[in-house]
C-alpha cells in the first residue's frame, strides 16, 4: 500500500509517496524530468516487502514546493534538500539512493558530496558529470542529442510546452506510450502533475540552473569545469542503462571506472531512456538482486 505525506527539506515542503515497514532498510527514489514520484509506483509496490521505499516529488515538481528563483535549483542546494529530506526517514542509518534522469544527475552529485549518508547508489539512464563533459567535448552526436536543453531553458518555454494539452511535454514519452507501456490514465496523471501552479517553471528551472551548457551547433565545447578527484564516487554503484536512449547516447556509460571505482554497468539492449516504464519488473528485480548480492 502506497502512503502519501509531506516532509520538510530546509525551507521547502516535499510531497512523497512511501511503502513498506519504516524500520526496514531505506530506499530513496529520485525521479527525472518531466516526471514525479509516480515514475516509481511499480518499485514502491514490488519492493515494499523488504524495504522502506520513499519517492518524493523533487523541488519544483507536482505537489512539492516550487521556488521561483533559478539559483534555488543549483545542485549544491538540491543536495542539501535531499540530505534534509532523507533525515526524516533514515533514522541515522545509511540508505540506498536510486535515481533516473535528472534525479540521477542529482544522485551522482549527492554520492560525490555526501557519501557518508549512503551505502549504495543505483543509477538508471543518468550520466555521470565527468562522462557528460567528456562526451559533449568529443562526440558531435551527443552534442546534437543534447540540443533540446537549449529549448527547455529558453524564455517562454512554459507556454510552448503547455500548449495543446502539453503535447510537446508528452512527446518525450509518446513512443513509450505507443508501445503500450503508458496508458490514458498515466497520461492524465502526468498532465495533472504538470498543471500544478508553478510546476512547469520549477521543472524547467532545473535546466536553467545547469552550470555546463551543451555546445550549440558549430561552437566549441565548453571549458572543463571539473577534475577527476572532485568527481569520484566512493560507494558501490550499479548503473542500469537502456541502450536505445536517444538523449544520452551509449558513450555516456563508457569508462565510468575512471570516476566510480566500484561500478557495475548493466546494459539493456532493447531499453530506452524510459526503461523504468518499459521494464518495471526487470528494474525491481535487478534492484533487489543487486542489493541482496552485497549482503552475502
Amino acid at each position: 500500500m502506497i502512503r502519501h505525506g509531506y516532509a520538510s527539506a530546509n525551507e521547502l515542503q516535499l510531497h512523497y509517496a512511501a511503502s513498506g515497514d519504516r524500520d526496514a532498510p531505506l530506499l530513496l527514489f529520485l525521479h527525472g524530468f518531466p516526471e514525479f514520484w509516480y515514475a516509481w509506483r511499480h518499485q514502491l509496490a514490488d519492493l515494499s516487502d523488504a524495504y522502506y521505499c520513499v519517492a518524493p516529488d523533487l523541488p519544483g515538481y507536482n505537489l512539492s514546493s516550487k521556488p521561483v528563483e533559478v539559483a534555488r535549483y543549483r545542485t549544491k542546494r538540491l543536495i542539501d534538500d535531499v540530505a534534509a529530506f532523507a533525515k526524516t526517514f533514515a533514522h541515522k542509518r545509511k540508505f540506498t539512493l536510486i535515481a533516473h534522469d535528472w534525479g540521477g544527475a542529482l544522485a551522482w552529485a549527492f554520492a560525490i558530496k555526501r557519501p557518508e549518508l549512503i551505502d549504495r547508489l543505483i543509477i538508471i539512464n543518468a550520466v555521470h558529470p565527468g562522462a557528460f563533459q567528456r562526451e559533449l567535448a568529443k562526440s558531435p552526436a551527443q552534442g546534437a542529442a543534447s540540443q533540446y536543453i537549449h529549448e527547455l531553458r529558453a524564455e517562454g518555454a512554459e507556454a510552448k510546452y503547455a500548449a495543446n494539452d502539453y503535447a510537446l511535454l508528452w512527446r518525450s514519452l509518446e513512443k513509450t506510450a505507443a508501445a503500450g507501456h503508458l496508458g490514458a490514465e498515466d497520461r492524465k496523471a502526468f498532465v495533472k502533475a504538470w498543471s500544478e501552479p508553478g510546476a512547469l517553471t520549477g521543472m524547467f528551472n532545473w535546466y536553467r540552473a545547469m552550470r555546463f551548457d551543451p555546445p550549440k551547433p558549430g561552437a566549441a565545447a565548453g571549458a572543463e569545469l571539473y577534475n577527476d578527484e572532485a568527481l569520484t564516487v566512493r560507494v558501490p554503484t550499479l548503473v542500469i542503462w537502456g541502450m536505445q536512449d536517444t538523449s544520452l547516447l551509449p558513450g555516456c556509460v563508457e569508462g565510468l571506472e575512471r570516476w566510480v571505482p566500484e561500478v557495475e554497468v548493466q546494459r539493456v539492449p532493447d531499453g530506452s531512456h524510459w526503461i523504468v516504464y518499459e521494464k518495471p519488473r526487470f528494474i525491481s528485480d535487478t534492484i533487489r538482486g543487486w542489493l541482496a548480492s552485497g549482503q552475502a
